[in-house]
């Protein structure tokens, strides 16, 4: 596959009239392509870099200035996360709906900013009180305690209208209808997410660093200049952007029109369908055994009502159907991506018992270590374009190598396994502090070297590249083109969701395991906690979730009109 370079040349420059759905002009000149993708792909580095700048590290500020337990803490953590990947599906709304994805992006960054900014205000206020209560908490200070969490809340929120919109705008920005750039589309995604990774490590290695060491006033505001240096590079590229065809109408009715299907369907459920040869083409076309029940019911909605009620077009019930197809690969995806919320909290909280020197007199902070998996990217997606890639074409005689579904199944398997080494590598952390004596020694280093982490934070990377990042050209794809940042939307609020049930699933097993005076596998001394039991727990889940997904993927019909 070529790279992004070398498929600019490819390209050539076009002039383009187009306007946005507002009526604005797209720009005189249009390049288009990678060209005006460079732009979007750097605000999305500033955006991430800020992001994880505040989420990596974020376990360690609640239990440590905030004097949070770390069962409670994980939670919050998971329940923060958690709502900022939920929140794209309204920010995609939106955009789709309403404003358009470019100002959306715009809107979104500026209450992004704001956020990071009262976030700032918030850590610096603490610092006060701490110094003024000369000890390590600020259990006390109700009111900057809000304000550190309605500000924390406030970056969910534009992380929310920010994160669906920048990713579909990108891809908006090859055109699905030339043969070349489609090809390119795919690409993106990869590239895409290896470049943004650069940004992530950086952050852990950077922002981490100066939170643990320097100042957490600093280590926030660090991330407020990115985000506004990332808006100014998107504003640069404007009059670069292909916009989307439309008017802001046509954009709104996608919803009305996919939603009238189901309405449709239901007041003409009494209907026979097979005495009407209008849904022939929808399910009979080469894959009928696939298409049954109730993708049938939806297929109503092609027949007149009562009273003479208009019917729906073919176009509108294939939409619908494409939207109600997703629904069992999103559930089966939201059970296979639990795991990686630990990557933010247990695994970094692991970190902190344990011998952090990687070099002579130098300690690297434990959520530093989440740099491998920007590593682990910066490796993998070269190595997936240049050798699997072109290897797996050569086996399966196909122009993608491997479909979507696969793709996201390998991440799916690799999930599970990282689960296992994660359960092994705590088991033996575990054996280090008893035969050390150090059961009850939580503040004692656990004489074992952080690099036994470095495996589980690489599988994380490789994690990223199959299951993430095909999850997100899968679900961009299969949706209907209007509603593409939807679809992005729906990738992440799938790892939203996964994280609320982590959270959940913490704080069932605290409270049976550490009820009657027991120890809770999430004990705040980790040394005796088992939080390899609730690793096996998850390689189990993730497992069964693979195998429903199994299932319903060898069911799956892509949309006719994606593919090439």
């Amino acid at each position: 596959m070529a790279t992004p370079e070398e498929e600019v040349a490819l390209l050539e420059d076009y002039v383009s009239d187009s306007v946005d759905h507002h009526g604005f002009p797209a720009g005189k000149l249009s390049t288009g392509g990678w060209r005006s993708a460079w732009y979007i792909i750097g605000v999305e580095v500033g955006e991430r870099f800020a992001y994880f700048g505040i989420a990596s590290n974020l376990i360690t500020y609640l239990t440590g200035p905030l004097g949070q337990s770390t069962a409670t803490a994980a939670v919050n953590v998971n329940t923060w996360s958690g709502t900022a990947s939920m929140l794209p599906v309204l920010g995609a709304f939106i955009a789709d709906a309403y404003l358009g994805r470019y100002h959306t992006i715009v809107v979104a960054s500026l209450i992004y900013i704001l956020g990071l900014g009262l976030l700032t205000l918030s850590a610096f206020l603490i610092l006060i009180r701490i110094s003024e209560q000369r000890n390590d908490t600020v259990k006390s200070f109700f009111w900057v305690n809000i304000l550190f969490f309605c500000s924390l809340y406030m970056v969910a929120i534009g992380q929310g209208g920010h994160k669906p919109c920048v990713q579909a705008f990108g891809a908006d920005q090859f055109d699905s209808g030339d043969s070349k750039e489609r090809i390119s589309r795919g690409s993106f995604f990869n590239w895409w997410f290896m470049t943004l990774s650069a940004g992530i490590t950086l952050s852990f290695l950077v922002v981490v660093y100066v939170q643990d060491n320097v100042s957490w006033a600093l280590g926030f505001g660090i991330p407020c200049v990115f985000m506004v240096m990332a808006l100014a590079l998107f504003l640069l590229g404007r009059k670069t952007y292909r916009y989307r065809r439309g008017n802001h109408k046509e954009k709104k009715n996608a919803f009305a029109r996919i939603g009238r299907v189901f309405v449709a369907a239901y007041k003409n459920r009494k209907l026979n369908l097979s005495d009407s040869g209008l849904s022939q083409g929808l399910l009979e076309d080469g894959s009928s055994q696939k298409r049954k029940g109730w993708l049938e019911f939806l297929a109503k909605a092609l027949l007149s009502g009562e009273g003479g009620a208009e019917p729906c077009s073919i176009k509108d019930v294939e939409d619908a159907m494409a939207l109600v197809r997703l629904i069992p690969i999103w559930i089966t995806s939201v059970i296979s991506t639990i795991p990686y919320a630990q990557y933010s909290t247990f695994f970094t909280k692991q970190g902190v018992t344990v011998d952090r020197k990687i070099l002579p007199g130098l300690e690297i902070p434990p959520a530093s270590f989440q740099s491998f998996i920007g590593v682990s990217i910066l490796i993998s997606v070269p190595t997936y374009e240049r050798v699997f890639l072109p290897l797996a074409r050569y086996i399966t005689k196909k122009p993608f190598g491997i479909t979507m579904l696969q793709r996201i199944g390998a991440g799916m398997v690799l999930s599970s396994f990282n689960m296992v080494v994660a359960a092994l590598v705590e088991m033996k952390r575990l054996e280090t502090a008893k035969e050390y004596g150090l059961v009850d020694r939580p503040e004692a280093t656990v004489p074992m070297s952080i690099w036994w982490f470095v495996p589980q934070y690489l599988l994380l990377g490789m994690i990223d590249v199959f299951s993430l990042v095909g999850t997100q050209e899968f679900f961009y794809d299969q949706v209907p083109t209007e509603l593409r940042s939807i679809g992005l939307a729906l990738s992440l609020s799938a790892m939203g969701l996964s994280s609320f049930l982590s959270g959940m699933l913490i704080t069932v097993i605290d409270w049976v395991t550490g009820k009657d005076g027991g120890d809770s596998w999430f004990n705040t001394n980790l040394n005796r906690a088992h939080v390899d039991y609730f690793y096996w727990l998850l390689a189990a889940f993730t497992a069964v979730g693979f195998l429903a997904f199994l299932f319903f993927s060898r069911l799956y019909v892509y949309r006719r009109v994606d593919q090439v």
